[in-house]
Parts: C-alpha cells; sequence; structure tokens
C-alpha cells in the first residue's frame, strides 16, 4: 500500500513545504487538484446534497503543473499526481506540453490524473465543447501518449486533427495515465486504456468493496483483472496499518491522506490557527503511526 497526501484546498504556499515533509516521511505521492476559476456556477456540483460545491471564493486552485514544477525542485524520491486535471476543459497541445514538460522536469515523477470534470462553467469559458468531453477525452488520452514519446506525431480522428509535428521536451519514460471517477463511463474508461484508477471521493468500506466489484467487472471485458491496474481508494475508516494492509489484500495499491482532517485536540490546541505547522505535525504522525507499519 502507498499512500498519496491529498493536497485539495492547500493554501499556494504551503504546497513546496508539504512537499518537502511528504518526501522525507515517505509519501508516495503528493495529488493537486484543478479547478480553473470560482463563481456562482450554472453547473451543479454532483457530489453534494444542496448541488453546492465544498469550497469558497478564495480557496486556492493553483494551476497543477506550475505547482507541481515547483515542488519537484524541492523534492528528489516523491512523486506527483493530478487528482484530477479536466483535461477536455483545455485544449490537447497545451495539455501535451504542459504534463511533459512537468514530467521531463521532474525527472519522470508525474501521474497524470484525468477526468472529463463536472463544471459546465469551465469548459464554456475555455471554448470547449461540455457535450463532447467524454469522448473527446477518449481520443486524448493516445493522441497525448503518442506526442509524449517524442518525433513526429500525426493524428486524424473526429475531434483532433492534426499534420506530422513534435513537442520537446518529452519525458525519458511513459507517464502513467490514471482515469478519475465512480461512474460507469470512468470505471470503463480506466479499465479500456488505464495505467490506474483514482476515486474521487472517501468510499465507506461496502460501498468500497462494491465499486471495485464493479471495476473488475468493467476489467474482465477488456481481459484485465485489478492486479493489471494501479486502485488508489480514498477510504472512510479510521487509518491504522490494519486497516491498509486488508484492502491491499483485495487489490488496492494506494489511498489518500490528508492527515491534518484528523488533527486531535492537542494538536489543534498546541497549533491553534497556524494551518502549516498543524499539516505538518499530523503528518508526521501519520507516518509514524501507519507508513513506518506498512
Amino acid at each position: 500500500m502507498r499512500f498519496w497526501l491529498g493536497a485539495a484546498f492547500v493554501p499556494t504556499g504551503e504546497f513546496v513545504p508539504l512537499a518537502r515533509a511528504a518526501d522525507r516521511l515517505g509519501y508516495d505521492t503528493v495529488a493537486v487538484s484543478d479547478h480553473i476559476f470560482y463563481s456562482d456556477y450554472q453547473a451543479s456540483y454532483p457530489y453534494s446534497d444542496t448541488g453546492a460545491p465544498p469550497y469558497k471564493p478564495d480557496t486556492h486552485w493553483p494551476d497543477p503543473w506550475v505547482t507541481i514544477g515547483a515542488m519537484a525542485a524541492s523534492t528528489e524520491r516523491v512523486r506527483f499526481a493530478t487528482n484530477v486535471y479536466v483535461a477536455p476543459a483545455r485544449d490537447l497541445f497545451t495539455v501535451a506540453k504542459a504534463v511533459s514538460t512537468a514530467a521531463a522536469l521532474s525527472g519522470d515523477r508525474v501521474t497524470f490524473g484525468v477526468g472529463v470534470g463536472w463544471c459546465e462553467d469551465e469548459f464554456r469559458q475555455t471554448g470547449q465543447d461540455f457535450r463532447t468531453r467524454g469522448r473527446r477525452l477518449d481520443e486524448m488520452i493516445p493522441a497525448l501518449r503518442a506526442l509524449w514519446r517524442g518525433g513526429l506525431v500525426e493524428h486524424h480522428g473526429e475531434h483532433y486533427d492534426f499534420p506530422p509535428l513534435s513537442i520537446a521536451p518529452v519525458p525519458a519514460r511513459p507517464i502513467p495515465v490514471y482515469i478519475g471517477g465512480d461512474s460507469d463511463a470512468a470505471l470503463r474508461r480506466a479499465a479500456r486504456v488505464g495505467d490506474g484508477w483514482i476515486g474521487n471521493r472517501v468510499y465507506p468500506e461496502d460501498e468500497l468493496e462494491a465499486l471495485l466489484r464493479r471495476l473488475s467487472g468493467f476489467l474482465a471485458e477488456h481481459g484485465r483483472t485489478l492486479a493489471d491496474l494501479d486502485v488508489v481508494a480514498p477510504i472512510a475508516a479510521m487509518p491504522s496499518a490494519d486497516l491498509y494492509r486488508r484492502w491491499a489484500d483485495r487489490g488496492v495499491t494506494a489511498t489518500m491522506a490528508a492527515p491534518w482532517w484528523l488533527a486531535t485536540s492537542a494538536e489543534k490546541e498546541r497549533h491553534g490557527h497556524r494551518t502549516l505547522p498543524l499539516k505538518l505535525a499530523t503528518m508526521e504522525r501519520f507516518a509514524d503511526e501507519v507508513i513506518a507499519k506498512m
């Protein structure tokens, strides 16, 4: 079991020190989330009863690839992932160049976590078609993989059409592509083309078991099993080495941790409103109590 640090809603200035701590403490990956802007969205957030998103106008959403570049320059071992990047809200070459550059600068420590997104407002403002986002992502992934291999590449498809061209820099190794989301469409996409799958919320154990069964069924349609996929699943249970060993036996290869959400009363009293010291203290405790015992 590997541990991803879930860094959603983190102030921009905290990313680099958190990455340094993750590098030192044995976390596998720092995960960066993605939104382009905040507004009074016309789109309804699909994971809340009210349709309102769980963040405010002043919540930081730094550009993931700029942020990953800064963290990579300050670390040696830890990997970086997007959880998840809404690639279809951008044009193909903006995505290809940003991800490729981040991979090259980090020494191939980048995982491309990607999803179709829920916020139609963002697509509208970037001039991308919200209705075709799934089909465009299906076509975008193989085109990206071809561009990232380097050399002349051409593509002639329904949504993307370009003559022979190349981008540089390109990574020394293939960039892993992980599909985010737990809809049937997302799970089918992960089973068909993904190197991994990322859960998009924290799952109670019974829901996670049902989800893995669904994912296994879709994988079987392509002659694959859970063993062929990196499964990153946030789990709604108190963290412990026993918990994660049990789910590792079930096929979960990584989980998401944001230890500051489970800060003790003593930690909160000691650090008060100093959010970075509190995060660092809880990360260290989680590393000692869980990661070191795996």
